[in-house]
């Protein structure tokens, strides 16, 4: 699954990255929102994965400013 979600996220634009990239922060910031208001149980698996995801976008991003 991590593979195929590498392989959509190469397939990418760059200005497509940004927006995920965006989206993936604020969506972590407001999971982290609901742990610390204790509005909703989340799991910390949750935050894992979205800090893991925004880590591949910025691996990412990082290798096409690396082959301009």
């Amino acid at each position: 699954m991590v593979v195929r979600e590498v392989k959509e996220l190469r397939d990418k634009s760059e200005e497509e990255l940004r927006r995920e990239l965006e989206e993936a922060r604020t969506e972590l910031r407001n999971v982290r929102m609901k742990i610390a208001t204790g509005s909703a149980e989340v799991g910390t698996a949750t935050i894992r994965n979205l800090r893991r995801r925004i880590a591949r976008i910025l691996t990412i991003l990082g290798e096409k400013e690396r082959a301009k």
